[in-house]
């Protein structure tokens, strides 16, 4: 950190140093947005503001629709990771399908033009009105064994079942293949610490279930975190084939599920997924040649598609510092927005590029550590965590700034809007963007700000 004190508006400190005069660390750069755009973005919608990129989005889904597969090949977007009407529009017309996360998820993609029937909901809660939605369409994969039991007694599923005889209803099944990984614990959704799908150890119970309701499951799903390791998604996969040669006679159908790691980080590496595509494709032909079953092929990307895709712009609009006469003190950012657009690095010390735009270009900037905070009441909206500890502050290395600067958040393209703390100190969601070209003004408003009369608006007296 500097040695004295940053006034508010940004002054040189004893330890400022010129951009790559350090080897400690890397100054992290926009990815798709130019300056001038980030400037016009702000001055049309205001900060902060999400802003995404078409040319990035349409990349990314082209890339996994060419993913090496030997029987049959669906791209399923998992919404959850952005579910703004303009994203499902896009995949919906490249020809991809879909996974929710609940039946309002499940509605809102139908909303947004997608045939129900592209539709797969693997829910934590089975919505009460899952019967009319899977006969809309909808694929269901069953992630309990009390979710069989409320399935196959539901009116709807037994009608169904009565009209089909012998044939049986087709469903999925959500399994925990014993195995999970995440890019942090608390993004890990397999093995003995995660409460997602079906237990390997209970798969006889649910195969004795499906039997007494009359259910066919066709479709073998897992999951197994989000960022996992590509060898440990790969062994999960190994195990998933061998249930489905175990215990799923009738299955056409594996879904791997997604997790695939991105590169958020100038410094991280990213999946492979063409790799990953060869490795699953080597195991489905070795199926095939032992039992003579040619499993169709699903997966399940989300981050991969979007995160590098967005970015959120800020503005600085405070600069204070705590080094005088403290050798622990710091120098903090304080951006007009935080944990209200971007939660990830507060819930799981995620670390996303951030990157000054200052109003005047600087043709050699200084440098400065910083720690960057959001605007709300809450000693956890931090921007610069320690990785996967969101209780420890990590200073970060960034162009030297003054209060009025932008600050552009990078790679909040998943998990950020979607899974935003907006209304919290009665802060308002921020309005979207997309990037249509290189131009200055190549943007078009696909969210509108949030107005603050919305905030109140469902809200009635109390006298």
């Amino acid at each position: 950190m500097a040695a004295t004190a940053a006034t508010t508006t940004g002054a040189t400190s004893a330890l400022v140093k010129k951009a790559g005069a350090s080897g400690d660390g890397e100054i992290e750069q926009l990815r798709f947005i130019t300056p001038e755009q980030a400037w016009n973005v702000v001055g049309a919608y205001g900060s902060p503001v999400y802003v995404y990129d078409l040319a990035t989005l349409q990349s990314r889904a082209n890339q996994f629709l060419s993913v090496p597969n030997p029987y049959g090949l669906t791209v399923r977007y998992a919404a959850k990771a952005w579910t703004s009407k303009a994203v499902l529009e896009l995949f919906n017309s490249m020809g991809l399908w879909f996974d929710v996360a609940s039946g309002n998820e499940a509605k809102r993609v139908i909303n947004a033009g997608v045939d129900p029937s592209h539709v797969q909901m693997s829910s934590q809660e089975l919505p009460s009105d899952f019967g009319e939605l899977f006969t809309s369409g909808v694929r269901i994969n069953l992630c309990s064994l009390d979710q069989i039991r409320r399935f196959g007694e539901s009116p709807a599923i037994v009608a169904l079942r009565a009209s089909r005889g012998a044939a049986g209803v087709e469903v999925g099944i959500r399994i925990n293949p014993g195995i999970g990984s995440g890019g942090t614990n608390t993004t890990n959704t397999g093995g003995p610490s995660a409460s997602f799908g079906v237990w390997y150890a209970l798969l006889p119970d649910a195969v004795a279930l499906a039997t007494q309701y009359g259910l066919v499951f066709r479709t073998v799903h897992m999951h197994i975190g989000s960022g996992s390791d590509p060898t440990i998604w790969i062994k999960a996969v190994n195990l998933t084939i061998g249930f489905i040669e175990q215990y799923f006679p009738d299955c056409t159908t594996i879904d791997v599920g997604g997790g695939y790691k991105v590169a958020r980080m100038s410094y991280e590496n990213a999946t492979d997924i063409m790799k990953c595509g060869r490795e699953v494709s080597a195991l489905l032909v070795q199926f095939a040649q032992k039992t003579g079953r040619k499993l169709y092929l699903e997966m399940e990307p989300g981050t991969y598609l979007v995160a590098n895709a967005g970015c959120t712009i800020s503005k600085i609009q405070d600069i204070v510092s705590t080094e005088k006469d403290c050798d622990a003190g710091h120098v903090f950012l304080k951006l007009d927005t935080g944990m209200t657009s971007v939660l990830r690095p507060m819930l799981y010390g995620a670390q996303h590029p951030l990157v000054v735009v200052p109003q005047k270009v600087v043709p050699d900037p200084n440098t400065m550590e910083y720690v960057v905070v959001g605007h709300d009441c809450e000693s956890g909206d931090l921007l610069t965590p320690a990785p996967s500890n969101p209780e420890e502050l990590k200073p970060r290395l960034m162009q030297e700034a003054t209060i009025g600067d932008l600050c552009v958040i990078e790679a909040t393209g998943a998990y950020c809007s979607s899974m935003s703390t907006a209304h919290y100190n009665s802060f308002t969601e921020a309005p979207e963007v997309m990037l249509t070209g290189k131009g200055p003004s190549d943007f078009v408003l696909i969210r509108k700000a949030q107005s603050l009369s919305d905030l109140w608006a469902n809200e009635l007296s109390f006298h």
